[in-house]
């Protein structure tokens, strides 16, 4: 923890964190590749107030299409805003970028419309509400994590240390595996795999629930109930389909369009002049980076950390949801289903 203690210690202005300077961004990308290792809080405690875990009654919640449609809409607003700024500064602009490096812009502007703009908005028959510390939580985290994708994919570069690939040069020797050229290609259809997994699965779901408001719609005086009639009627997906084995394909098919993101990503090359200080990895990051020297590619660190920050904090998410269906349906209902896991009872 030593590092970043010393990178707390010495925070840049507040108009570099809008701008960021190469420095600027490995500061951060220091800071944030540890968030996964304080995710465990989340394996500590059943008070996550979002969604079916949501507080009855609360002050602080927030009405839940507004919290998780502002939370979310900041990634992609804030990428487009900080890579605008950064060519600025770089005397370009966004269209003079690597073509690879506008595709991993894109694909991540196109998640972001799924998910911050029509799943909430248009396709979820309702949202329950979400705790203000949720809300904040979530914009922070996407308003560091876009900061920092969109540092990288303007050029700005934090070499590793350790490790070669990750130094200019170091990439063109002519002797890296054939399959290290087909990532990228491979990247792409894992991210439109997993986006439409992502959101058949989501779709279902939401299905379910009409089906069940719309009957129970019909069995009761809804006079006494002039609300949203979808509003915290909970269904548990039956066992079959994309729902066969777990209870949350949709968590793992976002894990595997990001996986796709990464891969995508390594084709994405830093750009002269834009070197920001040297910086350490923490231990769970290594193995990616050995990866990456090995097939000799550049490592998409932001899009790596990203990944793994995501990964660690939905799975505990996941596991307390199950916990919930189990209270809420039985063990029958869940039919020995894992969370993320098939046949894995505690994952």
């Amino acid at each position: 923890m030593g590092p970043t203690i010393l990178t707390l210690n010495s925070l840049p202005p507040p108009q570099d964190l809008l701008n960021p300077t190469p420095e600027t961004y490995s500061q951060i990308l220091t800071i944030w590749q540890y968030f996964a290792g304080f995710t465990i809080v989340l394996w500590l405690t059943t008070w996550f107030p979002m969604g079916k875990t949501s507080l009855k009654s609360s002050i602080f919640n927030i009405p839940g299409r507004i919290a998780w449609t502002t939370m979310e809409l900041i990634a992609p607003l804030n990428l487009i805003y900080v890579m605008k700024a950064l060519v600025a500064r770089l005397s370009t602009d966004l269209t003079s970028l690597p073509l690879p490096n506008q595709i991993v812009a894109a694909l991540y502007l196109i998640h972001y419309a799924n998910r911050a703009v029509i799943s909430p908005l248009f396709a979820a028959p309702s949202m329950s509400p979400i705790h203000a510390l949720i809300a904040v939580s979530g914009l922070a985290f996407n308003w560091i994590n876009s900061t920092c994708l969109a540092a990288w994919l303007v050029g700005y570069h934090a070499p590793v240390t350790g490790y070669r690939t990750d130094q200019f040069g170091g990439l063109g020797d002519g002797t890296r595996p054939a399959i290290s050229d087909y990532l990228p290609y491979i990247g792409f259809i894992l991210f439109f795999v997993g986006m439409t997994g992502n959101i058949i699965s989501e779709r279902t779901f939401f299905r379910l629930r009409r089906e069940e408001a719309n009957k129970l719609h019909t069995q009761k005086d809804h006079s006494k109930n002039p609300g949203n009639k979808y509003s915290k009627v909970y269904v548990i997906p039956p066992a079959k389909g994309l729902f066969r084995y777990i209870l949350y394909p949709h968590y793992v098919f976002e894990w595997l369009e990001w996986t796709g993101f990464i891969l995508v990503g390594t084709a994405v090359y830093p750009a002269s002049g834009v070197v920001g200080p040297e910086m350490r990895l923490v231990s769970w990051l290594r193995p990616a980076a050995a990866l990456a020297e090995r097939l000799r590619v550049p490592l998409p660190l932001p899009a790596v950390v990203f990944v793994v920050n995501v990964v660690t904090s939905m799975v505990p998410q996941a596991r307390l949801g199950k916990r919930w269906y189990l209270g809420r349906f039985g063990k029958d209902k869940v039919a020995g289903r894992g969370a993320v896991v098939p046949f894995l009872g505690w994952l």
